[in-house]
């Protein structure tokens, strides 16, 4: 019996390359992919002013290892329209009046946050805050200094002197007010985990089961009673595909429905673009589904196969953890799944708002893959085992 499970093992390769790269690739995704500390988060800074202080805080901020600075520019509109576009998560403001050491009023340093990233949101809002809170600190130190340098603070023994000399001094230590903009809200975990949930299911739901309507029918023999009849492949798959689309649209609506009602959740965007990309990414996920039931001979086969495919994109697409909390490598690999694209666009439209011409390069990609896998399918696709 041991001899016929290695033979069988042997000649179904998939099956028996799976075995040992499947355990291996959850442990890296485990390990090493879930739960790290955030780092590297795109942000711009924008100077209003320049000097020695400005120099000294744009320094400070690339320090940071929470940072990845994306750009210092000079035009608060652009670094807020940066932030809108997903080209950063945040963009912080230093106002024209930075480098005035002389004046007693606090200067104000305005953050503008994605916050449809709420993890990341997490770790920017009080990382940023305590760094200026620091910088504050410095630069009132530096005043007290010039003050008490050049005889404009002086203690005296009386009572209003000293109290009049302590509001001075507190007015000094407190130099930069810090104020957060959330372009998008308070956005809570299950806002953020909601829109990748519905992606993630109909890409389960939509691979697993072409796993069943292709490999398992050809392994039951019912595929090749089907295809004794007068008909073509195209016919078969195309059926396949209408049923199965059919069958996901109607859960896509259930699932957003229940969100809803469940969670509250609110879609600020519009309902039928939300459900177009579920759409499009049934039709991506059924066309790779039927890419790989090309050319397997069993369902367990298929199965084998899909798993390496389907954990890794689960863990890596930024369905749980924004992608920035992964190792780089991992951050490299998301961007080459289809459910990275599917999340980016559910979040887009649900958490932002947007419309279809922020979420187009979203929506090309899907389109693109789902045209490759189609092809590939088609193209491969064996009648007669």
């Amino acid at each position: 019996m041991l001899k016929k499970d290695i033979l069988v093992l042997w000649r179904h390769k998939p099956r028996l390359i799976s075995l040992f790269v499947f355990p291996i690739l959850m442990i890296a995704l485990f390990g090493y992919g879930m739960g790290g500390e955030i780092e590297n988060i795109p942000v711009v800074v924008v100077t209003e002013s320049s000097g020695t202080v400005t120099d000294a805080t744009l320094n400070a901020i690339k320090g940071v290892d929470l940072y990845d600075i994306k750009g210092i520019i000079t035009d608060p509109n652009k670094g807020k329209q940066m932030v809108e576009n997903g080209e950063v998560k945040a963009a912080i403001i230093l106002p024209s009046d930075y480098e005035n050491m002389t004046s007693q009023q606090p200067k104000t340093v305005i953050v503008y946050v994605d916050s449809s990233d709420q993890m990341a949101t997490q770790a920017l809002v009080p990382a940023t805050q305590a760094l200026f809170t620091q910088i504050s600190n410095q630069i009132g130190m530096e005043k007290i200094e010039s003050a008490v340098g050049s005889s404009q603070v002086q203690v005296q023994s009386t009572g209003v002197s000293t109290a009049s000399s302590g509001l001075s001094i507190q007015n000094m230590m407190n130099s930069i007010n810090f104020e957060i903009n959330k372009l998008y809200g308070d956005i809570k975990y299950i806002d953020f985990l909601v829109p990748a949930i519905l992606a993630m299911t109909v890409m389960f739901s939509a691979m697993m089961g072409m796993g069943e309507s292709i490999a398992g029918e050809r392994e039951r023999g019912e595929l090749a009673r089907l295809f004794m009849t007068p008909t073509s492949v195209a016919s078969v798959i195309g059926g396949k595909i209408i049923s199965k689309l059919t069958i996901e649209t109607f859960r896509a609506l259930i699932l957003i429905i229940a969100a809803i009602v469940l969670f509250s959740v609110t879609i600020n965007g519009s309902i039928l673009l939300t459900l177009l990309i579920l759409v499009l990414s049934v039709l991506c996920f059924v066309g790779f589904g039927i890419m790989i039931s090309a050319r397997v001979n069993s369902q367990e086969d298929y199965i084998q196969i899909v798993m390496p495919f389907t954990m890794p994109m689960m863990f890596v697409s930024g369905v749980f953890y924004p992608i920035e909390t992964m190792p780089w490598i991992f951050q490299k690999i998301a961007y080459i799944f289809p459910l990275t694209y599917a999340n980016d666009a559910m979040r887009a439209v649900m958490l932002k708002g947007v419309g279809v011409g922020g979420v187009w390069i979203d929506i090309a990609v899907l389109l693109g893959f789902t045209l490759l896998f189609f092809a590939l399918g088609v193209r491969r696709f064996n009648r007669d085992i």
